[in-house]
């Protein structure tokens, strides 16, 4: 693709459990050259870790094969590409699932799968948490250790002629910005090219968010059809500028306002953005109305990329034992407070980690910030972390016990357990991070399971 004037990338997913059909739509009707879905983050990597932990065969996306079944045939028929982080903490177990829906579908795919991330053995434990300044270790032993990888582990893949490629944990606007490099034949060094792309990603990372979804606040910004909400892509240029479109006839909105929003949506510092690529400034950026449901984008800017990498690492957490109850008719909030009196004597001993919501009154902001109108019903909520399975199944079973042994009139009772892995993070030099390719084939072509480094020069298939 090195020598075309304009690239078409889409992003069918903004989150693990994002919608499907929207993606569809996009994919059908969207004529894109790629398609980027963009499911983790460190939560989800996190759930990943604990999935794979009870099931080693279930760290990749839980929707990993719903996607691939809607998507993998829209992709031959239409011709895009499909680039995606699914593979959470189990890549290669993602990129063999993707094979065996394609040989279901009867479609001749290369796939493949992007791996590194995985750097456990690598880490000291006894470095300090960026977050905290305490050991990694300090709170619990750890599980998982993933680097933010950048788009240069991708780019060997793309170079290869992978129809699907399937990695871990890479950073969020890496994943846009590798077939962006590759289609434009862009430098490593060329920082403000590098700075316009990760712009692009950035945009498009959250899915439906730049469409309005997440925007919209009715009364003060109101957004049209969004049960239809439609899908972002962009169209990029050689020099980098982009412009934000969605699919003719789908809901939503692409306007300055939507697309402001996301720009500075997980920005800490608009002038230092900083990624595995390059230290992005986003001061300069312009926005430009250029039709309906379209914005141009431009004007960032770049610095050379940092020496280290960024590392999600995760740790054993104990469990979380939940239990709800809920209240009705007058009196609702005093009887939902008494509960929670009566669940603190019992059980605040024990797990002094207690937390007591009453959700509606002041569940989010821990205080009803005056507004003591009596509501009609009121739903108890008791969280505890525990370093047990068993004692963390107590808060339920206390909450339960309200039925009878509590205020009157307690109805709708809910209780989990959680295994928890907590995530802190540190940084780990660039070169201790070696990203490889591995080539799967769904026609048995003779190079299915071979593997090359994704920092080597050529990036032929094997």
């Amino acid at each position: 693709m090195p020598g075309v004037d304009r690239l078409r990338i889409g992003c069918g997913a903004g989150f693990q459990g994002d919608r499907i059909d929207a993606a569809v739509v996009l994919a059908d009707r969207g004529e894109l050259d790629w398609m980027v879905l963009e499911c983790l983050a460190e939560r989800t990597i996190a759930a990943a870790q604990v999935r794979r932990r009870a099931d080693p065969a279930a760290g990749h996306d839980p929707l990993l094969r719903a996607r691939m079944r809607a998507l993998l045939p829209l992709a031959a028929r239409r011709g895009f590409r499909i680039v995606t982080n699914m593979g959470a903490a189990d890549p290669m177990g993602a990129g063999h699932a993707v094979v065996s829906i394609a040989r279901e579908l009867g479609l001749p795919l290369r796939v493949a799968v992007v791996s590194g991330d995985d750097v456990l053995d690598r880490i000291d434990p006894t470095t300090p948490a960026m977050e905290t300044g305490q050991p990694l270790d300090a709170q619990g032993p750890l599980v998982s250790a993933n680097a933010y990888l950048g788009a240069d582990a991708l780019v060997p893949a793309i170079a290869g002629g992978a129809d699907v490629i399937v990695t871990g944990r890479v950073a969020d606007p890496s994943l846009f910005l590798a077939p962006i490099i590759h289609a434009f034949d862009w430098r490593a060094d060329d920082a403000d090219r590098l700075a316009a792309g990760t712009l692009v990603g950035h945009l498009l990372e959250c899915a439906g968010q730049v469409s309005g979804g997440y925007f919209a606040d009715p009364g003060l910004k109101d957004v049209s059809d969004l049960a239809w909400l439609g899908f972002p892509y962009c169209d990029v240029t050689a020099d980098g500028r982009g412009t934000i479109g969605k699919v003719e006839g789908t809901g939503g909105a692409i306007t300055l306002r939507t697309v402001r929003e996301q720009l500075l949506y997980e920005v800490t510092d608009p002038a230092a953005y900083v990624t595995p690529d390059v230290v992005a400034d986003f001061t300069a950026v312009e926005l430009a109305e250029a039709g309906e449901n379209r914005v141009a984008v431009g004007g960032a800017r770049g610095r050379q990329r940092t020496a280290t990498l960024k590392v999600s690492v995760g740790y054993l957490a104990g469990f979380l034992g939940e239990g709800e109850i809920s209240y009705a008719g007058p009196g609702a909030r005093a009887r939902a407070i008494l509960a929670g009196r009566i669940l603190r004597e019992r059980l605040g001993t024990e797990l002094p980690d207690l937390r007591i919501d009453l959700i509606g009154v002041d569940s989010i902001h821990g205080t009803n910030f005056g507004h003591d109108a009596e509501p009609y019903e009121v739903r108890l909520r008791l969280a505890a972390s525990a370093p047990s399975r068993e004692q963390a199944t107590r808060v339920g079973m206390e909450v339960e016990a309200l039925y009878t042994n509590g205020p009157a009139g307690g109805g709708g009772v809910r209780r989990a357990v959680t295994e928890r892995i907590g995530i802190v993070s540190t940084l780990l030099p660039r070169e201790a991070v070696q990203p490889a390719v591995t080539w799967l084939c769904t026609d048995e072509r003779g190079w299915s399971g071979a593997t090359r480094s994704a920092g080597t020069a050529s990036a032929s298939r094997p």
